[in-house]
């Protein structure tokens, strides 16, 4: 019963943070902001007045596909939130913006972030395997590697956390000293960054959730 509870709360945390910033970012997708500004310009406006020439402005698909490259210097936006001059849209944009800024600035935990990926696209690969090979044959010693193999993907998500945080603070910070948002705006901004940053929350919870799991049954392997 314990661990059927345990697998729902896994199923349940990332769907409400998903639920959430879906509904949020839906809300206020709709409402057209006061200045009247397309994402894509809010991006180059906050860019250029940060000295920030050479990173491109580009229109991705897919919904929520806003990110920023730095291996390309380019902020890309989702087309609504390109296009489009609505709430949402001037949140998400300076806040792909504040990475920029990041990266200008050379921002140690993003700088620690990119450094993982490589270790973390392998170990995210090869853990559950030895995992696997662990708990089905009871052999502790594949277990403990599939745990720490797993402990890089954790680590890459806690640093996450600051990365996205931070980045939104800064959002928030360029939005009102460029006059592009006013009055309640500033609220609402808040309430997509906040939601969106929740998905990054979610994900680490469950994956520090999972390894303190592993790490259980570990201990319980080697006790018996």
């Amino acid at each position: 019963m314990d661990f059927l509870i345990y697998f729902i709360l896994l199923l349940i945390i990332p769907m409400w943070a998903q639920f959430k910033l879906k509904r949020t970012y839906g809300k206020y997708s709709k409402i057209r902001s006061t200045s009247g500004i397309a994402g894509a310009q809010v991006a180059r406006i906050i860019l250029d007045n940060n000295g920030l020439h050479d990173v491109k402005v580009v229109e991705s698909r897919g919904m929520l596909s806003d990110h920023y490259n730095p291996l390309t210097k380019t902020v890309a936006l989702s087309s609504h939130n390109y296009h489009d001059a609505s709430v949402a849209g001037t949140a998400v944009a300076a806040h792909e913006v504040g990475h920029a800024i990041q990266d200008a600035e050379d921002y140690s935990f993003l700088r620690l972030r990119h450094r993982l990926v490589p270790v973390v696209n392998i170990s995210s690969n090869m853990s559950w395997i030895f995992i696997m090979i662990g708990l089905f044959s009871a052999w502790s010693g594949a277990l403990l590697i599939g745990i720490i193999l797993l402990a890089a993907g954790v680590l890459f998500q806690l640093i996450t956390l600051p990365v996205e945080f931070n980045a939104s603070s800064r959002a928030m910070d360029q939005l009102l000293s460029n006059n592009i948002i006013r009055n309640e705006e500033e609220r609402d901004a808040k309430k997509v960054l906040s939601a969106a940053a929740m998905t990054y929350v979610a994900a680490t919870a469950v994956a520090v959730l999972e390894l303190g799991r592993l790490l259980l049954i570990y201990t319980s392997m080697n006790r018996s």
